[in-house]
């Protein structure tokens, strides 16, 4: 059976309308994010249940990772991905790089539902949005299910150096978090020195045990917590870290906090508990509502470092793998990280806003200039 006919993608733009409501709401949604076009995509062949969001392409391709979870809903997945793919225009832009944003999620459990059929079924929905959409590894997925991808479509990153492309981006984007940390920390305490700072890193999968090894070269003492036991014993050992329970991440009297796993740990409940004079980490999404935590933080005098700033060093390993730049270039791009974020805080204290709307008014401005650019010819 020909292509077309045995895949079906369910595309919505902006501009559509329908009658159902079910729609209606969806289109509001698009609507009020400023979303330009998501894609549903379904084949039953393969199991293959996706969302993919097109956020904004003003500055260049959206760019996004491909995230597999075990939603309990379309409409939660549908949330998280027209969340995430925001954030990504928002990262590219204050990043410096000729990317949009966009993200994908894959609805299933990654330990048991994933194969190459499906993600190969879901590489040629990728091929049909004709370079619109560019994605990568994210949460659930590989560097091998980026190879599966590729076998379809070309719009793809973070493939094995083996296969010409620029590698696990963990390190970097560790390495980005630790500049954002210590331009924070030049903020409060007047040097960016590390050395006798102490750091709760909550989440060491790749990207947090690459920076607990960064934090530790710099003297730092360091708690470690993490939902799997094993795990959080063996980096403790390693690097001589503390580890502590989950529960008890908020009544530790240490300078950082660095969440590195899910989003939304910083909420009205952890708030009001915490003792950190700073947050800064690689998790995406940190705060349960940008707006009311964003200020709760301002007023409670605690430095926030937004995620998408400081967690971009994967994002510029991946623009880097699709310009060909080599690996000195892809870490001046992500030095930078340290300038961008001290240039947020600035901007927070002159006009006494929260870090995170300094840090959207920065990326919002750099995307209005250059549509001006673009529809000057």
């Amino acid at each position: 059976m020909d292509f077309y006919l045995n895949f079906a993608a369910y595309q919505l733009n902006t501009r559509m309308s329908g009658n159902s409501s079910s729609v209606t709401s969806i289109l509001d949604q698009l609507s009020a994010s400023g979303h330009k076009k998501v894609v549903f995509c379904n084949d039953p062949d393969t199991g293959l249940k996706a969302i993919i969001a097109i956020h904004d392409t003003t500055l260049g391709p959206a760019l996004g990772g491909t995230r597999m979870w075990n939603y309990n809903s379309e409409a939660e997945a549908l949330e998280d991905v027209l969340r995430l793919s925001k954030a990504m225009t928002y990262k590219a832009a204050i990043s410096g790089l000729n990317l949009g944003g966009g993200k994908a999620v894959i609805i299933g459990d990654s330990r048991k539902a994933k194969t190459e059929a499906l993600m190969r079924s879901y590489g040629r929905f990728i091929k049909n949005l004709n370079g619109e959409f560019v994605t990568a590894e994210d949460m659930g997925t590989t560097t091998r299910d980026m190879e599966y991808i590729r076998m379809e479509t070309n719009h793809v990153t973070g493939v094995p150096e083996s296969i010409g492309g620029a590698g696990d981006p963990a390190p970097i984007t560790a390495k980005g978090v630790f500049l954002g940390i210590k331009a924070c920390v030049k903020e409060v305490y007047g040097t960016d020195m590390l050395a006798g700072r102490s750091v709760v890193v909550q989440g060491i999968g790749n990207v947090g045990e690459h920076l607990v090894d960064l934090l530790r070269k710099e003297n730092v003492e360091v708690y470690v917590s993490d939902i799997n036991e094993e795990r959080l014993q063996q980096v403790a050992r390693k690097y001589k870290a503390k580890a502590i329970e989950a529960d008890k991440i908020f009544t530790i009297g240490a300078d950082i906090y660095a969440p590195c796993a899910l989003g939304a740990t910083v909420n009205d409940k952890t708030i009001k508990k915490m003792k950190f004079a700073i947050i800064a980490g690689s998790a995406n999404n940190q705060l349960g509502d940008e707006e009311l935590h964003g200020q709760l933080l301002l007023d409670k005098g605690i430095l926030y470092a937004p995620d998408y700033l400081i967690n971009a060093g994967g994002l510029i390993n991946c623009y880097s793998e699709l310009t060909g730049f080599g690996k000195k270039r892809t870490m001046q791009l992500t030095e930078n990280i340290y300038n961008a974020t001290r240039e947020v805080i600035k901007l927070s204290k002159a006009e006494n806003i929260p870090t995170n709307l300094a840090a959207s008014r920065i990326a919002e401005k750099r995307i209005a200039d250059i549509k001006k650019i673009k529809s000057s010819y």
